[in-house]
């Protein structure tokens, strides 16, 4: 990866986002770490070459701030991955509406109100978008339909901004992470023995009998921010669940 790039990575205070983040610095990129939670970024306070930013990524006046303030900070943005998320499990007999709607705000307006705001910086990079579907967009799941659903308009918005963005040289790509040991399912409010449960459960069903590190799908993120002549693109991180 080239050493010098600069960019957000939102979701950064724990899980994927985090991961990301980690593996970036390593690489010798600057990044801007974007969470809710100012607790979760305390983790980047003492490195060198970034900037936090306490950011609800449904707020649009937040992640203007939040964007100009990399701007002064960073001077550029050559990429944005937008890791932010909810996860939601439930029946459609069980689920309330009120969770919907925070679900697909988070997760699919989110990604819409930082990827625009950071629009310009990106077409003037020439520069690359990483949005983090699911494996559940890809393959249909009995027990998370509203959660999948909000990943499936992920990988949608994914395919279609590649196509609006391609003449202006910006790359848009989305990993589709299988389970993995993060702490989604704990914001989620799972109690950790069902989590546990849960994981076990999914952990049977994947061909490769094991659930997915944070940094093993980090490494795809990587890979699609660093590469140039992939876009459109939404691949599967998941031990093999999309194709069993």
């Amino acid at each position: 990866m080239r050493p010098d790039l600069v960019g957000v990575v939102t979701g950064a205070g724990s899980g994927l986002g985090r991961a990301t983040a980690e593996l970036l610095l390593e690489h010798g990129a600057r990044v801007a770490g974007w969470d809710i939670s100012g607790d979760g970024l305390n983790w980047l306070s003492d490195r060198e070459s970034t900037v936090t930013s306490v950011v609800d990524v449904t707020d649009p006046a937040q992640v203007a701030a939040a964007a100009d303030e990399v701007r002064s900070a960073l001077g550029r943005v050559d990429f944005l991955v937008n890791s932010a998320g909810v996860f939601l499990l439930g029946s459609l007999a069980d689920i309330e509406p009120a969770a919907v709607r925070r679900l697909f705000d988070i997760n699919v307006t989110g990604t819409t109100l930082v990827t625009q705001a950071l629009l310009p910086d990106l077409i003037a990079a020439m520069g690359a978008v990483v949005n983090l579907s699911s494996t559940v967009a890809l393959r249909a799941s009995a027990s998370n339909a509203h959660y999948a659903a909000s990943k499936a308009a992920v990988a949608q918005l994914t395919r279609c901004w590649a196509l609006e963005l391609a003449p202006h040289g910006v790359r848009v790509n989305a990993v589709a992470p299988g389970p993995t040991n993060t702490p989604l399912f704990a914001t989620a409010g799972m109690d950790p023995a069902v989590t546990e449960a849960f994981l076990a459960q999914r952990a049977a069903t994947i061909p490769l009998r094991r659930t997915g590190e944070p940094a093993e799908v980090a490494r795809w993120i990587t890979r699609f921010i660093d590469d140039e002549w992939v876009t459109g693109h939404v691949l599967p991180v998941d031990g093999g669940t999309s194709i069993a």
